[in-house]
């Protein structure tokens, strides 16, 4: 078995023991938050299935929601009412089967620690030296830095340091990535190949991954299914299975007619919608 295979090997092929079980099940969650106005409804009614194996891509504009409902499948923030399970278990708190990758990527590394260690800190008290670097290479193979390992995060790019925090979150071999705006502080450019360099990474490794984002076109191109939320609370209010074959082009498949179907659907969903009141 190769190393990028061993990391797939506690992927969604093996979540919720094999049961059918979905990634996430929502019914009906709504979340309330103290505010300087009081307490402030931020979710209503919030339900949808996330099946293992899925990329899902949430859009919407700022302030309806969405990283709320992001932490709240990450075991961050309790429900105030309805339903949220993980694996077919009511989600009480942090999973180490689901990892969040944040936007700010700068402050999420350590500048003092080479590559390397910054990938291998969440594993210093689980696995020994010599299983824990070997983990670590793998994660770094996986995101095509294995040679820069010894490297500082200050000596790299903006797009290297984002790919050393998601190999920091495959080195604990997740079945979950939950991904926060993880590529709007880059350029055009470097976004579009991170963009594919995620897609392979979830093709070795078959986790779920759930992503919030402002930018439609990443959301029809990453996505198996895409979500629009709007309003205040935040509601989902459209959900869009975008049909996509992979491999996936950065040019060729945004041409695709079914592509094109997709973005006006969605588009008129989020034109739509009233303005965010957070």
């Amino acid at each position: 078995m190769s190393d990028t295979t061993a990391l797939g090997s506690t992927g969604p092929a093996s979540a919720a023991g094999g049961s059918g079980e979905p990634a996430y099940l929502l019914e009906d969650v709504s979340v309330r938050l103290p505010s300087s106005a009081g307490i402030r409804d931020v979710l209503m009614n919030v339900s949808f299935a996330i099946q293992p194996g899925e990329i899902v891509g949430i859009v919407g504009p700022s302030g309806v929601g969405k990283t709320t409902l992001l932490r709240v499948l990450g075991g961050l923030l309790p429900v105030s009412a309805g339903r949220a399970d993980f694996e077919g278990r009511p989600i009480h708190g942090p999973s180490g089967a689901a990892v969040t990758v944040f936007q700010d990527y700068a402050n999420a590394l350590l500048p003092w620690r080479t590559v390397a260690r910054n990938v291998g800190l969440p594993l210093e008290r689980t696995l020994g030296k010599a299983a824990r670097a070997e983990r670590v290479m793998e994660a770094l193979e996986l995101v095509g830095l294995r040679d820069r390992a010894s490297d500082y995060p200050w000596r790299l790019s903006g797009g290297m340091q984002q790919r050393v925090q998601i190999a920091r979150a495959l080195a604990v071999r997740p079945r979950v990535l939950l991904m926060d705006e993880p590529f709007g502080a880059l350029d055009a450019l470097t976004k579009a190949a991170l963009q594919d360099q995620l897609l392979r990474v979830q093709e070795r490794t078959r986790a779920t991954v759930v992503f919030i984002t402002h930018d439609l076109d990443e959301a029809i191109y990453l996505s198996d299914r895409a979500m629009v939320m709007a309003g205040s609370p935040g509601v989902i209010s459209c959900e869009v299975s975008t049909g996509l074959q992979r491999p996936r082009d950065q040019i060729a498949t945004r041409e695709l007619p079914q592509y094109i179907k997709v973005r006006h659907e969605l588009g008129e969903a989020l034109r739509t919608q009233p303005g965010p009141a957070l």
